[in-house]
Formats: structure tokens, sequence, C-alpha cells
């Protein structure tokens, strides 16, 4: 099969599966598994090249609609008719749910529900020993800092802070992305800050800026010093791999 992602996440369950053989060309933010580096790129995924998509001649485009305005990049596929799939998961088991279903796209179904079940069985594993725990600090994950989003309740990030032994402090919301400010967070006191501001690496995020926000230094995740810049890659792309973001999460947490 000759298969194109058109988003980073796609890439990565491709990746899980194994299947990263059957990729001829990727969007230009897919940057893992390193062997997908060399691949045709085309374009950013919420502009993607649809003549450069339709040259590579494929047999699957693996297309999403995790982020708003990607809609366009559907009806480009229906236009020229190109086949594809469409995978936009909010939770770690529609993640599960996309592993079934590209792996049946791809004409390996059995691989598609193992791998499934592998994903499955990691987070009961992280579930089983966050139920251990007595202490559940309160994080708050900033997905961008002006104006300021944070993922709600409706969420994987909320799930990996349960995971986690944690809580997001803006579970109380039930949507998936919610658009707050500085004095919101700062009265719900969360105990850690997780920057993981979207498409930013962590070189360009500075804690220093977060506690010079007014009124933040009396905050006990600022006085504690526990401000930490975590990988975007690793929490904010809807992929097998958030499960390595947690491990992460939790080695920080312990």
């Amino acid at each position: 099969m000759r298969v194109v992602s058109i988003c980073p996440s796609n890439t990565e369950v491709v990746e899980y599966l194994g299947k990263t053989d059957l990729l001829v060309g990727v969007d230009n933010y897919s940057d893992w598994p390193s062997e997908v580096q060399h691949l045709p790129k085309v374009g950013p995924d919420l502009s993607i090249d649809m003549d450069k998509v339709e040259e590579l001649n494929p047999d699957l485009v693996i297309a999403s609609l995790s982020v708003p305005g990607m809609e366009k990049n559907i009806e480009a596929l229906d236009e020229r008719k190109l086949p594809y799939i469409i995978l936009n998961p909010n939770s770690l088991e529609e993640i599960a749910g996309d592993l079934e279903i590209t792996g049946k796209a791809l004409g390996e179904e059995k691989l598609g529900l193992d791998k499934a079940a592998a994903f499955r069985s990691e987070v009961e594993n992280f579930r089983e020993a966050a139920r251990n725990k007595d202490y559940r600090p309160s994080l708050y994950w900033e997905w961008w800092p002006k104006p300021v989003f944070t993922p709600g309740g409706i969420n994987w990030l909320t799930e990996i802070s349960q995971l986690a032994g944690a809580r997001n402090i803006f579970d109380t919301e039930d949507k998936a992305s919610v658009q707050t400010d500085w004095e919101d967070v700062k009265v719900r006191e969360p105990d850690y800050i997780c920057m993981v501001w979207v498409g930013v690496k962590e070189s360009k995020m500075r804690p220093e800026l977060v506690k010079r926000r007014p009124g933040w230094q009396e905050m006990k995740a600022v006085k504690g010093d526990n401000i930490h810049v975590l990988e975007e890659s690793l929490f904010c792309r809807p992929s097998p791999r958030l499960l390595e973001g947690l491990r992460k999460l939790t080695e920080i947490l312990d």
C-alpha cells in the first residue's frame, strides 16, 4: 500500500502499528519517528497541498479533524476522490479505537486489534497504580499563554492527569479546550504548572515569564518552583506517544 499521513498524530499511530514502511508522504509537522523525516512533505496540516498528495498516488490518506480548520482537507480529498479515513480522538479509548480502524484500513485488522489491546493494557496498568496513591496533586496545563488555552474535562490530558495520580484543575469544564485568563488559573491554585505550548519547542518556553504574571508570585506552584516545561509532542498530539508523556509526568510527580 501507498499511504499518506496528513497529521503528526496519525503518523505516530502508523508507527505504533509498525507500518511506517507504507508511508510515501507526510505533513510538514510529522517529525517522529526519525525515518519519516526524509519522506516527501505535503504541507502544514492546516493547509495541505492536495496536488502533492495526489501526485503520490496514495491507496489511503490518513486524515484528521483534531484541529479546527482541517475540514477543508476532507473537502479537497472528496473533490479529488482520494481514498481516506479520518481520525479524531479526544480520549485514550478513542486512540485505541483508531489503532483498530487504521489497522483494518491498512489490511492488517488483526494487527490493529492486537496493538489496541496492548495499548489498553498499558493504560490499565497506569490506572491501577494511580488507585494506590493517597496524594492527588492538581495540575494546570498551559496550551497557550495569551489568550490562555487549557484542556478541559473532555480531553486526553485530563485522563493523563488521572492516570498519573493527579487531576486537571479545569476538569470541571465540559469541553475539550477552555479559553480562560490568568486570574482564573490563579484562583484555582494548582500544585503544578505544566507548560506544553502547542507547536513551540521547549527551548522557547520560559518559566520566568510565567512567574511575572500579576499575582502569580503567591501561587504555591510558583513558590515551590513546580513549573515544568514539557515536550508538547508528548502531550498535545492524540497518539499512543501520550503514554511516553504519561511516564515522564509520573516521574515528575513521584
